[in-house]
């Protein structure tokens, strides 16, 4: 073989080459979109309709499958119960794991294998995770019938003020339990509304004093009317960061006594960096799953969700799959006794002991 044949042979080989990832590539996208086409994927909304985490899984579903190969419809479906145990647990071993399901779920609800909850039917690490909405920052807010005006008045009276909320998973029962058992607040929890619009006609009626697990977003879109008159007052924040958009409002923290003290806020508050989880069943065929992903991320950028947003009044503040997930293995790596000690701030025992 001459130095000139050689080289031409040895050029089809190099370019054939660079071409192969390129064909692969190809390949496992038509895969993806000959599986999509002409079918449905389905949104598990944990919670009931109207409130903020309905109004973010509709807002996503109507953009979400032009992003996805094949371009499947998407289709919101509420599945409240047990502060979206039971969408998660649906998705975890019932709905099939070929990437036509999902659910919307809170963060604490995923949390909830870490405090020992046998009703929480999966292992958060496991789901296929699509990732984030948003990043937030919750409150806690006190209707003005219950006579109470800061924090600090509250707690000094001794009042007794009753929070509604949906189930013990949910930060809605979780966040005045926590302040009553590691702040020494004086708060009690009324659980089995179906969602937060449910928790907070009901403080309207004066059926309870208060709710909690309000995020800033949600408070934008929904209730900040409430605010500005006067009607709700919010008494506490609770997330990793803090903010003055509704003026100056304690921040949970600021109440931590001992060291402990603050790793079990860390673990409860932590969380919220988790904001509005999406998760799919485990066992998603890798290239479906990369694919939901990849298109959860886009969407969450296109021009036509964010003036949706917008028109909602939510805030879009995207966590990626990889990022969520390394949040929630961060958790179980603090210390048995912050563990312990956070599962006990829930009105809980630490089942891992006995």
């Amino acid at each position: 073989m001459n130095i000139r044949s050689f080289g031409a042979r040895l050029g089809a080989v190099l370019l054939a080459s660079a071409f192969a990832p390129m064909a692969s590539n190809v390949a496992r996208a038509d895969a993806v979109s000959d599986f999509y086409k002409g079918k449905s994927v389905t949104i598990n909304i944990g919670f009931g309709a109207g409130g903020g985490y309905d109004t973010y899984a509709r807002v996503l579903a109507r953009h979400y499958g032009n992003h996805i190969p094949g371009e499947p419809t998407t289709i919101p479906v509420n599945m409240p119960g047990s502060g979206a145990l039971r969408a998660a647990n649906f998705v975890y071993s019932a709905a099939k794991k070929d990437g036509t399901a999902m659910a919307l779920v809170g963060a604490s609800t995923l949390m909830e294998p870490l405090f020992g909850n046998k009703a929480a039917k999966f292992d958060s690490t496991k789901f296929t995770w699509i990732g984030s909405m948003a990043k937030d920052i919750a409150f806690c807010g006190i209707w003005k019938t219950a006579g109470i005006k800061t924090f600090e008045q509250w707690k000094a009276s001794g009042k007794q003020l009753t929070f509604g909320a949906t189930g013990p998973a949910a930060i809605t029962a979780q966040h005045p339990l926590i302040m009553r058992n590691v702040i020494g607040a004086n708060a009690k929890v009324l659980t089995g509304y179906k969602g937060t619009k449910d928790v907070n006609l009901a403080m309207q009626r004066g059926e309870v004093d208060g709710s909690c697990g309000l995020f800033v977003s949600s408070i934008q879109a929904q209730y900040q009317r409430f605010v500005d008159s006067g009607d709700m007052i919010l008494v506490m924040q609770m997330g990793p960061g803090t903010t003055d958009v509704f003026g100056k409002v304690p921040s949970i923290f600021d109440y931590a006594k001992t060291e402990t003290d603050k790793q079990v806020l860390e673990i409860h508050f932590g969380q919220l960096l988790l904001g509005r989880p999406f998760v799919g069943a485990p066992g998603i065929p890798a290239d479906r799953a990369k694919a939901l992903q990849d298109a959860f991320l886009a969407t969450l950028k296109d021009p036509k969700l964010l003036a949706d947003a917008a028109k909602a009044r939510i805030t879009i503040d995207a966590v990626s799959a990889d990022e969520a997930l390394k949040l929630l293995v961060g958790f179980g790596a603090y210390p048995k006794d912050a563990i312990a000690a956070a599962t006990k701030a829930i009105g809980r025992t630490d089942k891992k002991k006995k």
